[in-house]
Parts: C-alpha cells; sequence; structure tokens
C-alpha cells in the first residue's frame, strides 16, 4: 500500500479511507525517532484483525521528518502523511481527529515510549464500549524503566496537581497514547483551543463533560531521549493553559 500525503489546508483535505483504527503520530522535526516508531506500529498493526492505518501528521518539521516515511511505500499497513501548520502537539493532533473517519481513532508520541502492545487492551475497552482508554505511568500495576531527574518529578507533580483541577480521577493525563471512540473524537475535538502540551488535559476534559469515561491502561513506560518538550519554553505556557482549562469549566 502506498504512503499517502497531503499538504492541502484542512478544509481542502479529503477524508482519508474508512478503517476501523487509525494511530496518530504527531511529529516535529522527527526524523531521527519516526522511522523506528512507524515500523514497530506496522508491524504489529499488521499482525491484528482490525482494519488500521497510521496517520503521521507534520508539524511544520525543518527536517526530513517526512522523506523518511518513502521506505513504507509498500507497508502492509497504509501509511499516511498529512500537514498542519499551526505550531503545537495540540493542533496537530486535532488535525488528525478533524480529518478522520476511522471508528477508533488515537495518538502516539514519535518517541515510541509506550510499548504499541498495549493496542490489545485498548482495542478491547474500547469496543466493550468505553469513550477514552488512555495508557498511565501511575495507575497501579504501572511502571517506569529509567528514573526520572528530580527536576523532572518535580514538574511533573506540579503539573499533575494543576491537571487534577480539571480531572480529579485520572492519574496521569500526560502519557502520549490515548485512543477514544471516533465520533466522540471529533465531536469534542472542534471544540478544543489548546495547541500546546496542555492539549491532552482539554480533550480528556471534554471527554467528561460529555458524559463518557475515561479508562486509564497502566503500562511499562520507556523513558527516551530527544523530547521536543522544553521545560524553560513550553513548562509556563502549559501550566497558564491548565488554569484556562480549569476556568473554562
Amino acid at each position: 500500500m502506498a504512503t499517502a500525503r497531503s499538504h492541502a489546508p484542512l478544509a481542502q483535505q479529503l477524508l482519508r479511507p474508512q478503517v476501523e483504527l487509525e494511530l496518530l503520530i504527531p511529529a516535529y522535526n522527527e526524523q531521527r525517532r519516526l522511522p523506528s516508531t512507524v515500523a514497530a506500529t506496522v508491524d504489529f498493526l499488521a499482525g491484528r484483525p482490525w482494519s488500521s492505518a497510521v496517520v503521521v501528521v507534520d508539524n511544520n518539521s525543518a527536517d526530513g521528518t517526512l522523506d523518511v516515511l518513502e521506505r513504507f511505500a509498500r507497508s502492509p499497513v497504509t501509511v499516511h502523511a498529512i500537514g498542519c501548520s499551526d505550531q503545537g502537539k495540540g493542533a496537530a493532533v486535532r488535525r488528525g481527529i478533524e480529518t478522520s473517519s476511522a471508528r477508533f481513532i488515537g495518538f502516539a508520541d514519535a518517541d515510541n515510549a509506550t510499548p504499541v502492545e498495549t493496542l490489545d487492551r485498548v482495542m478491547e475497552l474500547l469496543r466493550a464500549g468505553h469513550g477514552a482508554v488512555i495508557a498511565s505511568r501511575h495507575a497501579p500495576g504501572a511502571r517506569l524503566d529509567v528514573e526520572q531527574s528530580a527536576l523532572r518529578r518535580g514538574g511533573g507533580r506540579l503539573f499533575r496537581s494543576l491537571a487534577h483541577l480539571s480531572l480529579p480521577g485520572v492519574a496521569d493525563t500526560q502519557c502520549g497514547f490515548k485512543f477514544f471512540c471516533g465520533p466522540l473524537a471529533r465531536s469534542i475535538a472542534r471544540d478544543c483551543r489548546i495547541d500546546g502540551f496542555a492539549f491532552d488535559v482539554e480533550l480528556l476534559s471534554r471527554v467528561v463533560r460529555a458524559g463518557r469515561d475515561v479508562v486509564e491502561v497502566p503500562v511499562v513506560w520507556h523513558d527516551v531521549p530527544g523530547s521536543t518538550f522544553s521545560a524553560r519554553r513550553d513548562g509556563l505556557r502549559s501550566m497558564a493553559d491548565l488554569l484556562r482549562i480549569s476556568l473554562a469549566r
């Protein structure tokens, strides 16, 4: 199957062929990490009974992020590539959701920190009727395989404390592996306004406000170098966005 590309504005993009599951990978300058993540994802999905596709949402990358996808032109699972000129993970994920017609849709980080095999449990829960199923590094049974720095742990605790103002029942809002009932995701994504890393909290809070549940699946999480998140650049903005989300409830 060919790798499909589209750089057209959102309003001009046709919906992709319908599959049961679409997995979005938002990518900004991910030339180095993306190939292994896409390869592992395709290999896994090719052996599963659900029809599926991978959608890389290029977030205005300046490197060869899109070029590395050429190697998947004959992939057993279709790999789409679409562009998103608005900067930020939230903007990229929203673009992918709004152009999808899949029964279930979700997103995973380009670093492959969460084992793609988690999808077996995710799909089981989605097919059972749950609104959102997310990987969790803090749910009972979860484990981090690399000890994080004191600064990163402290920043994470502060972020979680603020996130709990909007989502008191969710232990981990930021693990980059979240999946949704497709119609639900499309209906709430259009109202989301956060473009940055706090987008996850806004999306999940809208799931709850829509009367649907959020189920956490414990995972063994791998800390992979090369994150595009900068505490100096993104930290304060994310905290401010969390307060905006809380006040908008």
